[in-house]
């Protein structure tokens, strides 16, 4: 199959034929769709997380089953499923308690005695959160895919997988934003627009976008947001604080950096709640002042929009058919796999809220 292959960090992705084995017992493979081109992926081209390379990247897919191993019967060949990154094995503590998506991923991957699931030649090729959706197929644990009985283009399907999930269940799921408060959310791409989403379903009376690209704060606006603030200028903390009189009951940074993941804390009113979504690099330290927590203010971490992925993406769709969210709009523009180094620029300019590749 061709896929797009991550050699070494800051280096353009080459496609390039990889060899898919057939599916173990538990294992599916899918005839790629649709894969949207998410921040998370460039963050491991740039180097600031870390993988074993070659790697093929992407994670947020959608397409058909092909074939299936001797064990599952969740699927069946023709069947139309979503991706998840956050595969889950159904039996550590975590699932059990009710978290998959902080499972110990026990038995979701092949064992070092087990042929690699990608190869160039003999050396394994890195599946990008056990899935590598810049490809014409992904062979996957059953335990990540979702499957759907709708009709919807794969494009938007795709995007459910992770930008949607991750921004409505940052809101829904892990802050729980309760109807009539203030939400502000910095950093309007993909994952934030979808955060200003879940704010609105939430019932949140004030919605405030952040971001320092005007294109991103009309958007926002369409999506949702009830109030905007450039942060070009800076002065984000005061400027929200002039907005509020006191600051916001939740705050969600959505881009990944030292200084916004500050800020979502600063712009806190007492007893607010700021919940991190973005992928700030590895290493990297965060500053909160001491008092502030004398105030009840709270930070935490999202992963995936604390999902339950098999629950939360059928109501997604329903959301969608109802008019009640946005997916058609989220889509910037299409590409073919051989598109994926342009994609990353384009995201790099601001240009995109999402750019998804598609596949015949």
């Amino acid at each position: 199959m061709k896929a797009a292959v991550l050699h070494a960090v800051d280096t353009p992705l080459a496609i390039e034929d990889v060899q898919i084995d057939n599916p173990g017992p538990r294992e599916v493979l899918i005839r790629t769709g649709a894969s949207g081109v998410c921040h998370s992926d460039l963050h491991f081209v740039e180097g600031k997380y870390r993988m074993h390379m070659p790697a093929v990247l992407g994670h947020e897919a959608a397409g058909t089953v092909e074939a299936v191993g001797s064990q599952v019967s969740y699927v069946q060949p023709g069947d139309r499923v979503i991706m998840c990154l956050s595969v889950f094995c159904g039996h550590c503590e975590n699932c059990l308690r009710g978290r998959p998506v902080l499972c110990d991923r026990i038995d979701v991957v092949r064992s070092r005695s087990d042929p690699p699931r990608l190869k160039q030649e003999d050396t394994p090729v890195t599946q990008m959160a056990e899935l590598g959706s810049f490809a014409e197929q992904m062979l996957v644990h059953e335990h990540a895919v979702v499957k759907v009985d709708d009709d919807m283009p794969f494009e938007q399907l795709a995007l459910i997988g992770c930008g949607v999930t991750t921004g409505l269940g940052a809101v829904l799921n892990t802050a729980k934003v309760e109807p009539g408060s203030t939400v502000a959310v910095i950093g309007c791409g993909g994952v934030g627009l979808n955060a200003i989403q879940g704010a609105r379903l939430a019932g949140a009376l004030r919605i405030i976008a952040i971001d320092a690209v005007e294109t991103k704060l009309t958007l926002a606006q369409e999506f949702g947001a009830t109030d905007v603030i450039d942060a070009s200028g800076g002065g984000v903390v005061d400027k929200v604080k002039d907005l509020t009189g006191s600051g916001v009951d939740y705050s969600f940074e959505a881009i990944g950096l030292k200084e916004t993941a500050e800020q979502s804390f600063e712009i806190l009113a007492r007893g607010g709640t700021a919940t991190i979504i973005g992928m700030i690099p590895q290493g990297t330290k965060i500053e909160l002042d001491g008092p502030s927590f004398l105030s009840e203010r709270r930070i935490q971490g999202s992963s995936m929009g604390s999902n339950r992925f098999r629950i939360d993406m059928p109501r997604y769709i329903e959301f969608y058919r109802q008019g009640r969210l946005k997916l058609d709009e989220l889509v910037t523009q299409r590409m073919s796999l051989e598109g994926v180094n342009q994609a990353f620029d384009d995201m790099k300019q601001g240009h995109v809220a999402r750019t998804v590749l598609v596949f015949d």
